[in-house]
């Protein structure tokens, strides 16, 4: 990742940044996030929540069930309602940062995908290279982590 890395959402109301390192990014394929991203899928970098500075404007909230029994608390712009994050009610530490909302997203690299039995046909998804690939939720999130954190100590 190359330094400290900006973004904010859509009108620029609200902005933020981070320099530490990401805990993983993966792509996820499952009906709510290609409902909240409008698209066939959305990108969720993992920071620690205490890595992550809002430098200007003011978030909104809005929270939802999930099937896992917990909560998800959803932050956005009140002013264009641009997703910023989510973060769940059972792991209160990290929050899933919209990737999208970056400055800069050409560094990006995701090591798997989530949901996949949700996946439109029409995306392609290469299991060739190594990708992590689940047709639903993993069972645990240390897989996924631990491939991101491999790809930040080999330089790929």
């Amino acid at each position: 990742m190359p330094g400290t890395q900006q973004g904010g959402c859509q009108c620029g109301a609200v902005r933020y940044r981070f320099s530490a390192a990401p805990l993983t990014l993966y792509l996820c394929h499952c009906t709510e996030c290609q409902k909240q991203s409008s698209s066939a899928f959305g990108m969720s970098l993992w920071l620690r929540r205490e890595d992550l500075e809002f430098t200007s404007g003011e978030l909104k909230f809005w929270q939802r069930g999930t099937d896992s029994g917990g909560t998800t608390h959803c932050a956005f712009c009140p002013e264009c309602g641009t997703r910023l994050y989510h973060a769940s009610s059972l792991d209160s530490e990290i929050v899933s940062l919209k990737a999208g909302s970056l400055d800069d997203i050409s560094w990006l690299d995701p090591v798997g995908h989530i949901w996949t039995r949700s996946a439109q046909p029409w995306v392609p998804i290469d299991r060739s290279d190594g990708t992590l690939v689940y047709e639903a939720q993993p069972e645990s999130d240390d897989e996924l982590i631990a491939r991101y954190r491999a790809t930040l100590t080999s330089g790929a």
